[in-house]
């Protein structure tokens, strides 16, 4: 019995370190974002004009998101989020306003969101 015991415990743990590492396991690259048509870009006054919980969009890194649909499936509460909707948001996502960078699962994730590239000027 007490052998039982002792190698569930240990497939308990080694399971769990598995899943808590599993970040590492994953690629670190981001996918590249999808190819845009020439007239997909967004200016940041078209980005400010998508500023509530409903109608979320971001820009980050030199590229427009729309979290919207996100906004309830975040990790944290969405009113961590919702200040940024409508502006640029690229040093906010780096470090997530604690100095923590977000995984690569969330880089990818983002990917997903992305509608336009933002016109520069």
């Amino acid at each position: 019995m007490r052998q039982l015991f002792i190698i569930a415990t240990a497939s308990f743990w080694l399971l769990l370190l598995g899943f808590a590492s599993s970040d590492r396991w994953l690629p670190s690259q981001v996918q590249a974002p999808l190819p845009v048509a020439s007239d997909d870009f967004r200016t940041l006054g078209e980005v400010a004009r998508h500023k509530t919980v409903d109608d979320c969009w971001m820009a980050i890194n030199g590229e427009v998101y729309d979290l919207s649909s996100y906004l309830p499936e975040h990790p944290s509460e969405p009113e961590i989020i919702v200040p940024w909707c409508g502006r640029e948001a690229s040093e906010a996502y780096r470090t997530k306003m604690k100095n923590r960078t977000h995984s690569a699962r969330a880089d990818r994730q983002l990917a997903e969101y992305r509608i336009a590239t933002l016109q520069s000027r």
